[in-house]
């Protein structure tokens, strides 16, 4: 039987996740072929586009520094939580040791989730071109004032956004910063776009959902000097007045391999309590 060949990506300056890699290596020798440990970048194209599945070792922090290159390249990713509450590290490792053939052999665990990909174009020139696995964010920063950003969908008006900013989320990105904002939970495999006000200026402006083949524009009106745009909470740049930013729906998936032994809504329920029966505190004389 053809051995996968797999790529690990892990920060093992953490102690757990070194110690966590560590086990994994000893455990899949003979089993894979390991191709590279990539974490931070280190991997070169060659391997990306070689590898059959990508280990990443962490929390969703993690996942999601790993997921830009690797849904570029259409490499499924298999999430091992070492972090705090993991929604796309949805395994243990003794779960992986346990069914490592059927997670490298299973196709039909593999769900294809979509993308965000987002362009700031400064003076007609296009500043940064990036995607998102979770959320756009633009939040307005130093020096605290209100923003005003003009937004539209697939060159209709939408709305003004007068606040403290705005988040444009993915479904996958439902139950991260925009579940915080309010905003709603989305199935992982659905093809939309979620519009989350933070903190409006008017109660009426709710969040909205929207078909994710529609493209969104928004033209800066009022910014602050701090003002700022972050993509998974991790990619910065600094807006500027005349800067239009778009984001849409990217050509790409990120392909995440599902735990075949629990749902999206188990680790809701699970992790977040979501959903749960009120407890009812009886009194001393009722359980008399």
């Amino acid at each position: 039987m053809k051995k996968p060949k797999i790529l690990i990506f892990g920060d093992k300056r953490r102690e757990k996740v070194f110690e966590t890699i560590q086990s994994f290596e000893r455990f899949v020798k003979g089993k894979a072929k390991v191709l590279a440990n990539c974490y931070q970048g280190d991997c070169l194209n060659n391997l990306l586009q070689e590898a059959d599945y990508a280990f990443v070792f962490g929390g969703d922090g993690t996942i999601l520094s790993a997921a830009r290159d690797l849904s570029e390249n259409n490499v499924p990713v298999i999430g091992i939580n070492v972090g705090k509450l993991g929604f796309l590290a949805e395994f243990s490792l003794n779960q992986v040791k346990k069914h490592f053939k059927r997670l490298t052999t299973d196709k039909s665990l593999i769900e294809k989730r979509m993308v965000l990909k987002c362009t700031i174009t400064r003076n007609k020139k296009e500043k940064i071109v990036s995607t998102a696995i979770n959320e756009v964010v633009i939040t307005a920063g130093p020096k605290f004032n209100m923003i005003d950003l003009k937004m539209m969908v697939q060159g209709q008006s939408l709305a003004d956004c007068i606040g403290d900013g705005i988040i444009i989320s993915t479904p996958t990105g439902s139950t991260a910063y925009n579940l915080s904002a309010g905003g709603p939970i989305l199935s992982a495999r659905l093809s939309a776009i979620v519009i989350t006000p933070l903190c409006p200026h008017t109660l009426s402006f709710r969040p909205i959902v929207i078909d994710a083949e529609k493209k969104i524009a928004i033209y800066p009106q009022r910014l602050n000097e701090g003002t700022t745009i972050i993509l998974d909470g991790e990619i910065l740049c600094s807006l500027q007045i005349d800067d239009v930013i778009t984001i849409e729906k990217h050509n790409g998936s990120f392909l995440v391999v599902n735990n075949p032994f629990q749902t999206q809504w188990d680790t809701l329920a699970g992790k977040l309590n979501w959903a749960q029966k009120p407890k009812y505190r009886i009194s001393e004389r009722a359980k008399k």
